[in-house]
């Protein structure tokens, strides 16, 4: 029997994020770093490991988006190789030499065996299990294999992989989520650990690495619960203490399924060119499996570090919301400073000038949930807007539309400091009848907002003309007045 748990670890946590480079880094995955982070507390460790050994499954270029969108996060990991610089993660293709001794070990104690089928008998041996209703796993022929035959095919050049020998009886673990585990072992498939490539499958790899790596818990999705046995197995033929396991519940979608592409963006890639803040990406990823026991629903990255406890994990799926997201992202647009939501904004308005970021901010700010709205709120900053005669009058005739417009250009370009309240004074005063005076204001204003900005909805007033300039505003003014007077 198998039944192991944590023994001679070292001290501090030490937690790692072992993504494969095949995509882009999606929020299920982002969600596991982010919980190893920080479970791994203010004293622990926090590594990256890039699991790059399936090379059929390997996307150049995933590894810098992966990096990138952990350095986006604020996850940054504590320690990696001597090659490559202080930022650089542990490679697995760069570490193979670590899995073939591991591998010859496993051999030599008769712990695991090499497999000289080919795909095409493995192929036809699945299929027949499948036809007879049986589970499908490999029957073990090359381990009744005399090793001199084997060794004979393989001086015959004979492709072969390594696979584990499962032993009999039973694993168990205690999960830090899901409780104790039990599996027995006569149920589970020899697993290939080394490739006819050459290369580790993910379930020699990983123990290796964190053994070699000193790690103390790994925190994974529930769906590798099937292969931690395996896992156990190689611990344990190795002599090595396997650390503790985490196995934390699916991210769901809105319809209760496993989050995916068909309920929209999923990459943490997508959510950041779409104006989300990583301060908020994280406070809402943090929510999908920690609850903080009180609530409390704002956290900063480093508090969530000093505050999360493996016991405060959930086992139930988490549903991802959207609406959540975009509520906190307004919160934490609006916790920034001026000068940091300028910094954020330069990509989204890469036409604007230096200067002109900081006054955009603060007329933004309080206005939006995603930094991608700015650029369509801005828009007349940058082109000339051109309204239609109908957008500008809106309920007013046009005799009155215009006439508050020629009120309007005076106190444009004059010297007043209260222009809103001038205007609004200019708006009553015109007004035909009493009862109308409020709906009539509101209209007026609405005629000068269309003007100058183009749009129905926009920034304040007095700070979009203070952004374009006194007289770009009067221009767009007296231009409305021209469409306006224009009939036919």
């Amino acid at each position: 029997m198998t039944d192991l748990s944590p023994g001679s670890l070292p001290g501090s946590r030490r937690l790692r994020f072992a993504p494969s480079p095949t995509g882009q880094l999606h929020i299920g995955s982002v969600r596991t770093a982010l919980l190893s982070y920080c479970l791994a507390g203010e004293d622990g460790r926090f590594l990256v490991r890039i699991e790059d050994t399936d090379r059929e499954r390997f996307v150049p270029g995933a590894t810098t988006g992966y990096l990138g969108a952990l350095a986006w996060m604020g996850l940054r990991w504590d320690e990696g190789p001597d090659i490559g610089g202080p930022c650089a993660p542990y490679v697995e293709s760069e570490r193979l030499e670590h899995y073939l001794q591991a591998a010859d070990r496993l051999l030599d104690t008769g712990a695991a065996y090499r497999c000289l089928c080919s795909k095409e008998r493995l192929d036809d041996l699945r299929a027949a299990q499948k036809a007879a209703g049986q589970p499908t796993r490999y029957d073990r022929r090359c381990w009744h294999l005399p090793k001199a035959e084997v060794q004979a095919e393989l001086d015959r050049g004979t492709s072969s992989v390594i696979r584990l020998l499962m032993p009999e009886g039973e694993s168990r673990w205690d999960d830090l989520v899901l409780g104790p585990q039990e599996f027995q072992n006569g149920e589970i498939d020899d697993q290939v650990l080394i490739k006819s490539d050459g290369f580790p499958t993910y379930h020699l790899a990983q123990v290796v690495d964190d053994h070699l790596m000193e790690i103390t818990h790994v925190i994974r999705g529930v769906e590798w619960v099937p292969s931690t046995p395996k896992h156990l197995a190689v611990y344990r033929a190795l002599g090595w203490v396997p650390p503790a396991f985490a196995h934390v519940p699916l991210v769901l979608g809105p319809d209760h399924k496993k989050l995916s592409k068909r309920h929209g963006s999923v990459a943490v890639a997508d959510y950041r060119d779409m104006g989300y803040v990583p301060e908020a990406l994280a406070n809402m990823i943090a929510f999908l499996g920690w609850s903080p026991g009180t609530e409390e629903e704002i956290f900063t990255l480093e508090e969530l570090r000093s505050r999360m406890t493996f016991d405060r994990l959930q086992s139930s799926p988490a549903v991802f919301d959207q609406q959540r997201l975009d509520h906190l992202n307004g919160v934490w647009i609006r916790r920034l400073s001026i000068p940091d939501v300028a910094q954020r904004l330069r990509p989204f308005l890469p036409q604007a000038q230096d200067s002109q970021l900081e006054p955009i901010a603060a007329m933004v700010q309080e206005r939006i949930h995603r930094l991608d709205e700015v650029p369509g709120l801005m828009q007349f900053a940058f082109a000339e807007p051109d309204p239609t005669r109908e957008e500008l009058i809106g309920r007013l005739d046009a005799a009155t539309a215009m006439n508050f417009l020629r009120a309007a250009a005076e106190l444009v370009g004059g010297n007043s400091t209260a222009l809103m309240d001038d205007l609004k004074r200019a708006a009553e005063e015109s007004a035909s009848e009493p009862g109308t005076i409020k709906r009539h204001v509101r209209d007026c204003m609405q005629v000068v907002r269309v003007a100058i900005t183009g749009q129905r909805v926009s920034p304040p007033l007095p700070e979009s003309i203070d952004l374009i300039g006194k007289e770009v505003a009067l221009s767009r003014l007296r231009r409305a007045l021209a469409v306006i007077a224009k009939v036919g």
